[in-house]
């Protein structure tokens, strides 16, 4: 491709991704609006998942008017951070539809209020998918530039996703009287904690281009980290399947069994619930871990066999 057309195609590009954030803007919105409008019938977990509408509106907004008037050259990071929440944003509003789904919107019945809320969620799995094709665009418009933003890596990604994944469990933690009986639950929620801090610290570190200050390389030191996390992630899985689950150790293996959950008119989230989907929430993120694992030590392995050797 000539110059001449690579930068009609990176100025196509552009575009494309500024007309994306209006559906993004739009669908968020009507989420937010939608379920607003149900008052007392939207349910405690409806309160949560408007202010995530309404973060990814405001935010997307705000992007938009830097872009239109033209600031992002005086900010060098600013296409980096942008592609950073276009990750998360399309985490959060295909998480927001599943969750809304299936801990609430199954127990409504059946009339305007249901129908709104269904309709408040197809908004939200637009959004999500509004989000992605950002990603995707702004991968593409990688590739053609050559330069590199970390969240539009493998690495990256995966990171994105095991911070996420993370954060969705804390907000189901709250609830302290998950653990707070059981001192082996205590160390699950320990080795959530102690895994995000490197996580997050991965991301800030590579998105200030800092990561080549660490003391040995970054690729060993990650290697490193991410080994210790798939570790400690077991140790929690198996820990909380143990104890929440098995009666010997003081669980409820069925729903039934656990006497917060009783009442299934109730529309929001029992404390069963919560802990299923802590452990499912757990065994994704150890999923993640051990992708990223495998790709740090592949890294690790091409770099050793490129360091030249001593005769």
């Amino acid at each position: 491709m000539s110059n001449s057309g690579t930068t009609l195609y990176l100025a196509d590009l552009d575009t494309t991704c500024r007309f994306l954030r209006l559906p993004q803007i739009f669908s968020t919105c009507m989420s937010f609006s939608l379920v607003a409008d149900m008052g007392i019938h939207r349910g405690y977990i409806g309160n949560w998942f408007m202010c995530i509408w309404c973060f990814c509106c405001a935010m997307t907004l705000i992007i938009l008017t830097v872009e239109l008037r033209r600031l992002p050259p005086e900010f060098p990071f600013f296409w980096c951070l942008s592609n950073t929440y276009a990750c998360y944003s399309a985490l959060l509003c295909l998480s927001a539809s599943v969750i809304y789904s299936i801990t609430y919107i199954q127990f409504l019945p059946y009339g305007p209020y249901r129908d709104q809320a269904i309709a408040a969620t197809a908004f939200s799995c637009i959004a999500s998918v509004f989000y992605a094709m950002e990603v995707v665009k702004m991968w593409e418009r990688c590739k053609i530039y050559k330069t590199t933003c970390y969240v539009l890596t493998v690495p990256g990604l995966l990171k994105v996703l095991e911070t996420f994944m993370a954060g969705i469990i804390f907000s189901f933690i709250i609830n302290t009287t998950l653990y707070l009986h059981q001192p082996a639950l205590e160390w699950c929620v320990a080795v959530y904690s102690i895994c995000f801090i490197p996580a997050a610290l991965a991301i800030l570190l590579n998105l200030g281009e800092w990561e080549y200050r660490l003391p040995g390389p970054f690729p060993l030191f990650q290697l490193v980290l991410t080994l210790l996390s798939v570790l400690l992630y077991i140790s929690a899985l198996v820990l909380w399947l143990l104890y929440q689950f098995n009666e010997e150790f003081g669980g409820h293996p069925q729903r039934s069994s656990d006497e917060h959950c009783r009442n299934e008119l109730a529309y929001d989230m029992c404390t069963w619930d919560q802990r299923l989907a802590v452990a499912v929430l757990t065994a994704i993120n150890l999923l993640a871990y051990v992708a990223e694992l495998v790709y740090w030590a592949r890294q690790v392995s091409v770099e050793t066999k490129a360091l030249p050797r001593v005769s």
